[in-house]
């Protein structure tokens, strides 16, 4: 089984500097599910916090499955990320650090199972921002430039 890719957040890596990525597991509820399926899902503003020795994604927007009853779930509720202990025991200590945030990346399909891939990131400062697109920029060029000859 391959690799289905629900969600990614290129804001994510326009606005942070990510130091390290990690994979893990998300509680779902069944709608859910199918509303993951349906591939819908939005990253943008999304957070992962540690409270309690236990990680937990926060605003991630997972919409109301369309063929939902009333048991269709909150799309703004708090989920339960599952990682080993020694993982949460490392996320606590760096996200002490100053500046240091917990940021979703991607989330994916991974052998039937839904998984996220947080990223450790320090927030980007308007002139990095500057820089990046300036880097961007350049390197479309260059291979525009490259390809004409």
């Amino acid at each position: 089984m391959g690799i289905k890719i629900i969600a990614d957040n290129r804001k994510a890596r326009f606005n942070y500097e990510i130091i390290d990525k990690f994979e893990v597991g998300v509680m779902l509820l069944g709608t859910e599910v199918k509303s993951l399926r349906a591939g819908k899902l939005n990253l943008g503003d999304a957070y992962a916090s540690v409270r309690n020795a236990e990680l937990f994604l926060n605003n991630a927007n997972i919409p109301a499955y369309t063929h939902g009853n009333l048991h269709n779930h909150d799309p703004l509720r708090v989920r339960k990320l599952l990682a080993h202990r020694k993982e949460i025991q490392r996320l606590i200590g760096l996200t002490k650090e100053k500046g240091l945030s917990l940021i979703p990346l991607k989330a994916y399909w991974k052998s039937g199972k839904v998984k996220l891939e947080l990223g450790i990131g320090r927030g980007k400062k308007l002139h990095d921002k500057r820089k990046t697109m300036r880097d961007r920029d350049w390197n479309r060029d260059k291979a525009r430039i490259l390809k004409g000859e």
